[in-house]
């Protein structure tokens, strides 16, 4: 191969302590700084890290946490980027431009420092609807080794989103989620089919711990990471805290697309009216 763009991504699936942002940013750094020790590249955690997930237990004090793009969170990390010249995704309650309108968004932190924007998430699920605004944009943000999307959770589900992130270019998509125990068969089908139809990698990754009486919210961890084709190149243990480690050459993505997984290449977008009409 005439060049090759190797990245390390590192996937974190860490439990997050309700409400106790201190306690969450502490926990954080100490992932960023382990992801350094492994020459991470590309550091991403998993949704509503910094806060705990549930709409249920939290709602109202959602208004109490969130904070601005470049906001606490924020600051603690670039300093970490910038220190180890690695990006962060960190997924964070976002406060809009419109007062007490939050979104369910994530930070994407370059690894000079600098804010390189945000993602929102844009399919809201369940109760969530009732404390966050969905997103409506669908950034790529173009590193040093390549182009990257992000989706959170419920996201994954649409075939739609990480198409639309492909037709803007991204080679690799994280989905940052916190999945109950119950829906693992459904992960489990998720990212592996978004990775092959899409001729990308894909990185799902989760929560761990629980959340509520009732233990419904039980999340299981086992971040994974797939190929152009589908294949599982790398996956975490199911309910134990961890950083999922994997080194992969996105020059692969355009050969895949090319040979294997065309596709992006004989899709007949003339026939695909419908998709733009409601159910």
């Amino acid at each position: 191969k005439s060049m090759s763009r190797n990245v390390t991504v590192g996937l974190v699936q860490m439990d997050c302590e309700l409400m106790n942002k201190k306690a969450n940013l502490e926990k954080m750094l100490s992932y960023v700084k382990e992801a350094a020790e492994k020459k991470v590249n590309l550091l991403c955690f998993p949704e509503l890290c910094s806060t705990g997930y549930s709409p249920e237990l939290i709602g109202e004090k959602y208004l109490d946490l969130a904070e601005e793009p470049d906001g606490e969170t924020f600051q603690l990390l670039s300093a970490k980027a910038k220190e180890y010249g690695m990006y962060i995704a960190a997924p964070i309650v976002l406060k809009s431009e419109i007062p007490g309108v939050l979104y369910n968004g994530m930070i994407v932190i370059s690894k000079d420092g600098s804010l390189m924007g945000t993602y929102n998430k844009t399919h809201l699920w369940a109760g969530e609807r009732f404390w966050f605004r969905a997103g409506s944009e669908y950034p790529v943000f173009d590193m040093e080794f390549g182009k990257v999307g992000f989706m959170i959770c419920y996201d994954g589900g649409f075939p739609e989103v990480s198409r639309i992130l492909t037709l803007k270019g991204a080679e690799l998509i994280l989905c940052p989620s916190a999945f109950p125990i119950r829906d693992k068969d459904m992960s489990d089908i998720y990212f592996a089919t978004r990775s092959l139809e899409n001729g990308c990698f894909v990185g799902g990754l989760n929560r761990v711990g629980l959340e509520g009486e009732d233990k419904s919210g039980e999340m299981f961890g086992n971040n994974k990471i797939y190929n152009p084709r589908g294949k599982l190149v790398a996956e975490a243990p199911v309910n134990e805290e961890a950083l999922l480690v994997a080194t992969f050459d996105l020059e692969d993505v355009a050969r895949y697309r090319e040979n294997e997984v065309v596709y992006l290449r004989d899709r007949r977008p003339e026939t695909y009216e419908l998709l733009s009409k409601l159910y």
